[in-house]
Order: C-alpha cells, then sequence, then structure tokens
C-alpha cells in the first residue's frame, strides 16, 4: 500500500478549500432569498440557477479541487483526465439545481425537504467519486467501505440542512452562519471520502500513467471560475434590475423613470406626470414708440 499526502502545501489547501464553500454557499443562500420573494415562476427559477451554480459549482465542486490538489502519492505520479473532471462539475451543479427546484416552489414542508437532500446528497457523492475517478496513478485505487457509507451519510445530511436553509434564513447574519455550516460538512464530507481511499501501486505502470499535472489545470479552472463568477453576478444584477423596474410581476412601472411600453426610457418628470402640460411660451410685449 502506498504512502497517500493529503495536505502536501500544508494549511494552505484546506483554508483555500474552506473559503471557497464558505464564500460558495453564503452567495448561494443570497440567491435563493431573492428567489423567495420573486413573484413570477421565470424569476424564482433564474435565482435558483444562480444559486445552483454557486453551491454546486463553487462551494462543491471547486472546494473539490482546490482540496485535491494538495493530495500526492510521493511513489507515484498523479494526473487528472479532464472530461471525468468537467463532468464532475455538471454533477454537482444538475443535482444542487434539481434539489433547489424541488423545494424552492410550492409550501415548505420536511417530506419534500428529506426527499430533495437525498437526491442532491446523491448528486454530491457522485460528484466527489467521479472526480476520484478521474484521477491517474501508476496503480489501483480501492475504497473502505465503512468510511464511503459514512461520507455518503455526510453528504445526504449536509444536502438536506443545506436545502433547509435555503428556504428557511433571513438577514445576513443567520445566512452567513449556516454558510459556515454548509462549509464545514461539504469540507467534512470531501476529506472522509479522501480518508476512504488507499492505493496499491504497480511499478510496472509508472511511466504509463495518462492525463494533466495538477497545477497544470489551475490555470484553466482559474479562467473558468472567473468566468463562472462574471456570468452569475451580471445574471444577478440583471435580474435585480429588471425587478427594480418592474413590479414583481413582469409589468413596467409607471412614474417619473418610466415611459408606458418602455421601462429604460428616461424623460423629464413634467413630460411623465399625468395631467401636467407644458406651459405656454410667454409672448413678449411691445411698447409702442412715439414717432
Amino acid at each position: 500500500m502506498a504512502e497517500i499526502h493529503h495536505f502536501t502545501y500544508g494549511v494552505f489547501n484546506p483554508i483555500a478549500a474552506f473559503l471557497l464553500a464558505f464564500l460558495g454557499s453564503f452567495f448561494g443562500l443570497l440567491s435563493t432569498a431573492r428567489g423567495r420573494n420573486a413573484r413570477t415562476r421565470g424569476r424564482r427559477n433564474r435565482w435558483l440557477l444562480i444559486a445552483a451554480f454557486a453551491i454546486g459549482g463553487g462551494a462543491i465542486w471547486l472546494m473539490h479541487f482546490a482540496a485535491m490538489l494538495g493530495f500526492e502519492v510521493p511513489a507515484s505520479p498523479v494526473r487528472f483526465d479532464v472530461p471525468m473532471t468537467v463532468l464532475s462539475l455538471g454533477l454537482a451543479v444538475c443535482a444542487v439545481g434539481a434539489g433547489l427546484l424541488m423545494v424552492g416552489h410550492g409550501r415548505r414542508s420536511v417530506p419534500k425537504t428529506l426527499v430533495a437532500g437525498g437526491l442532491t446528497g446523491g448528486g454530491v457523492l457522485s460528484m466527489h467519486y467521479t472526480g476520484m475517478q478521474g484521477m491517474h496513478v501508476a496503480g489501483e485505487m480501492h475504497y473502505d467501505m465503512a468510511l464511503v457509507a459514512a461520507s455518503a451519510i455526510i453528504a445526504v445530511v449536509a444536502s438536506t440542512a443545506a436545502l433547509w436553509f435555503t428556504v428557511s434564513v433571513r438577514g445576513w447574519v443567520p445566512i452567513g452562519g449556516a454558510a459556515v455550516i454548509m462549509a464545514i460538512a461539504v469540507c467534512g464530507m470531501h476529506y472522509t471520502g479522501m480518508a476512504a481511499m488507499s492505493v496499491h501501486l504497480d511499478p510496472a505502470s509508472l511511466d504509463r500513467v495518462e492525463g494533466f499535472r495538477p497545477l497544470t489545470l489551475i490555470l484553466p479552472i482559474t479562467l473558468i471560475t472567473a468566468a463562472t463568477i462574471i456570468g452569475v453576478a451580471l445574471s444577478a444584477l440583471q435580474a435585480m434590475t429588471e425587478e427594480e423596474f418592474t413590479n414583481g410581476a413582469g409589468t413596467p412601472k409607471r412614474g417619473v423613470h418610466a415611459e408606458p411600453g418602455n421601462p429604460w426610457s428616461l424623460k423629464q418628470a413634467t413630460l411623465a406626470t399625468p395631467g401636467r402640460r407644458p406651459s405656454p411660451r410667454p409672448v413678449p410685449i411691445r411698447t409702442p414708440t412715439n414717432g
């Protein structure tokens, strides 16, 4: 059995992983809070989709990848299969999105939250072990099924708690506390699953390990992360702007900043106020001159 290191760069990896899990959870909970106040189904779905990328892509998948950068097998090279890594990202976002859509519509209920938590937890678990399957070493990876079961329980419990928070918490302080709990749970699930793994080396395959070096993927992962954050931020800004200029049901507001049929057209207040007419232009009075 080969020696395994999970903290190659010291405390950097777990701290970075925790911060990513916290920030993703925090922004995801803020988005679901906005979604609860949306008056149309389309707008609520938009906020829930933003939350799915924030929680599934940021809090779960990015946390997983940041923690995996600290994984090392000193006796073997470690390489990543890009298609499997991208697939794990899709699983995380889709699983969280499915759970959010399930609990985000209709009345809040414990049975619905439990079912959605089980579905989301299964997706998160699939994300983790798919990502592990995309990691290649010179040998075979084996898992301790007791620890795998423990990671599955943590994933389901964490997902259920996260979904309950999305439909319950309000305010900055409660959302921040919920994000801390979610980050701890996500990190706990990841490192429990990592502890379940052992590597049995095959010396004959040391020069046949295929894939990309972990550090080689930092640049594309950073670019994807930046693009995702910018896209999510722009989507949230657009949604908030539309809600600001409409009455919440898709109908443009009427007032000094909105013209009928065009909520983005700015006019002078005197022209936009009903019942007001422009004052007539004064006519100069001519004084007759003698001569």
